[in-house]
């Protein structure tokens, strides 16, 4: 398996499941910041139409082209059955924790990832996709 670090350098595209509208929380202000860092974000989010100059979607399979990352900001319970929908890589954020959704990506081969933070990991390893 790739390393979180690793996997943010091997993607340009990033769903986010749970995508905010609200400046006030952490699935709004890291994705705008992995944006602002040159990263493609498109939101999952079935109450919005457009977030971050993208348009949005209700669900992973309503995306109709290629994500490299699924960034995940939902609660815990919801983990298992957003993986179920991912084709692509699993990431939930920072406190965002199961075992089931882990056993399921590692039994399809994905890489996955939890309880990170992009930005976090994006500044620890001083990657940008901007020139």
């Amino acid at each position: 398996m790739r390393s979180a670090q690793q996997l943010l350098a091997d993607s340009a595209v990033i769903a986010v499941v749970g995508a905010s509208r609200d400046p006030g929380k952490a699935a709004h202000r890291v994705p705008l910041e992995m944006r602002r860092h040159g990263w493609r974000i498109i939101p999952v989010n079935p109450t919005v139409d457009e977030l971050f100059g993208e348009k949005a979607y209700p669900t992973l399979a309503d995306i109709p082209h290629p994500v490299d990352l699924v960034d995940v900001f939902r609660p815990a319970r919801d983990a298992v059955e957003v993986v179920r929908q991912a084709v692509a890589i699993g990431w939930l954020q920072l406190g965002i924790v199961s075992a089931e959704a882990r056993r399921i990506a590692e039994e399809a081969g994905i890489d996955y990832v939890e309880d990170r933070c992009l930005i976090v990991e994006r500044a620890a390893a001083g990657l940008s996709r901007r020139s």
